[in-house]
């Protein structure tokens, strides 16, 4: 099913590199590759993961079409940790109702790839087939977010808004926050794993995150990203 889906090659490949232990993106190298003479080799195997990636964005028609159903089990386990119908209930997990199906559908990928680290993923992640992937990315894009708990403290949110016209945010993620394609929704994102997350772009991106965060956010103190969270949590409130 793969091949038909136009996936095959950059997928096999991106498992070859994880496989055989080369490279990671952001983890450290083999003792092979990490000789100055063998270094020319780092970016042709980030190339390949990072084409993987590109392939769950720009895949042909067939991917977006597949009618794969969705995997009962894969559901039960993702319901379990990312709520009902996707709206999380545990600060330290995110909400996935209503994200983008292509954002969804990358980033299942790049953890059933050993290209995004999730532990607590690994698992069902790793027996998923494409069709199942795309089947699920298009049930919890589907799925209605329901707003972020707590009340809206109007000065934090202010300030939270004025940061988020400074560092340009609805460019990318769209005015309302709502995300498109490959760009995340904040709106209705739970305010801990928003602050969370934002301190991590800032501080220390983790390997296959989106890198391109990290720049809007340094420079920032903890309190700007607090009230930063507080308004893209309570967006729409």
């Amino acid at each position: 099913m793969a091949s038909e889906l136009g996936l095959a090659r950059p997928f096999a490949k991106a498992r070859q590199v994880r496989q055989a232990g080369r490279v990671v993106i952001g983890q450290a190298l083999s003792p092979a590759l990490s000789r100055p003479a063998a270094r020319g080799q780092v970016g042709r195997y980030r190339a390949w993961a990072l084409l993987a990636a590109f392939c769950a964005v720009a895949a042909p028609a067939a991917l977006a079409q597949a009618t794969a159903e969705v995997p009962v089990a894969a559901m039960a386990t993702c319901t379990a940790c990312h709520g009902p119908a996707g709206n999380s209930q545990t600060p330290s997990v995110p909400s996935i109702a209503a994200q983008p199906r292509t954002f969804l559908e990358n980033q299942l990928v790049l953890i059933r790839e050993g290209l995004r680290d999730v532990p607590a993923m690994k698992a069902v992640m790793g027996t998923l087939t494409d069709p199942e992937i795309v089947a699920l990315a298009r049930h919890f894009s589907a799925q209605t977010a329901l707003p972020a708990p707590g009340k809206v403290l109007p000065d934090k949110a202010r300030a939270g808004a004025e940061l988020s016209r400074r560092a340009l945010c609805g460019t990318c993620h769209l005015p309302g926050y709502v995300g498109q394609s490959q760009v995340p929704r904040l709106a209705g994102q739970l305010e801990d794993y928003l602050l969370a997350t934002m301190k991590m772009y800032r501080d220390n991106p983790a390997p296959g995150r989106d890198t391109l965060m990290s720049a809007p956010l340094q420079g920032m103190k903890d309190a700007d990203l607090d009230s930063l969270a507080h308004h893209l949590a309570h967006q729409g409130k």
